[in-house]
């Protein structure tokens, strides 16, 4: 399945209170991103850039879409190898530094995965289909900061 894929999506400022950006101060940093044929996302900056911590920011976005991006690749490396996984669950964290420019960047992102499979003799492979799906995950190799994995995997009934 070679070729390349495009993605359209539309992020819509909706934090106009009356004034615009007339000061820093005076506008919501609120946004609707949309997806044809999706629901809606209600978006925000994070709280400590004037955001509203109810809302999806630009960084819990980020580390979703690599958490999400490793679980589906995992999940795909494990029936290659022959792995039944009955579970999955990711606590993912990341840290990322502001460089007193106003700008920063992410310098971490580390996946915690939970994984149960369905026999003993499946967790060897399945903690190495971890490697696998690393290297197959589009989003971790398209950032330039480093992607850890701290898995634990067990087998059902243990």
């Amino acid at each position: 399945m070679l070729g390349e894929h495009r993605y359209a999506l539309r992020s819509r400022w909706t934090g106009n209170r009356g004034t615009g950006t007339s000061g820093y101060r005076d506008y919501d940093r609120s946004v609707t991103i949309s997806i044809d044929g999706k629901p809606d996302l209600a978006a925000s900056s994070d709280r400590p850039f004037r955001g509203d911590g109810a809302k999806w920011n630009p960084e819990d976005l980020l580390l979703a879409a690599l958490s999400e991006c490793h679980l589906l690749s995992y999940l795909h490396a494990c029936v290659q190898a022959g792995v039944v996984v009955v579970s999955y669950d990711d606590d993912a964290t990341g840290l990322m530094t502001e460089d007193g420019r106003g700008g920063g960047a992410f310098t971490e992102v580390t996946l915690h995965p939970r994984v149960v499979v369905a026999s003993a003799s499946m967790i060897e492979p399945a903690e190495a289909a971890h490697a696998q799906a690393h290297e197959w995950c589009f989003i971790a190799n398209s950032v330039n900061f480093p992607v850890r994995h701290d898995a634990v995997v067990t087998a059902l009934g243990d």
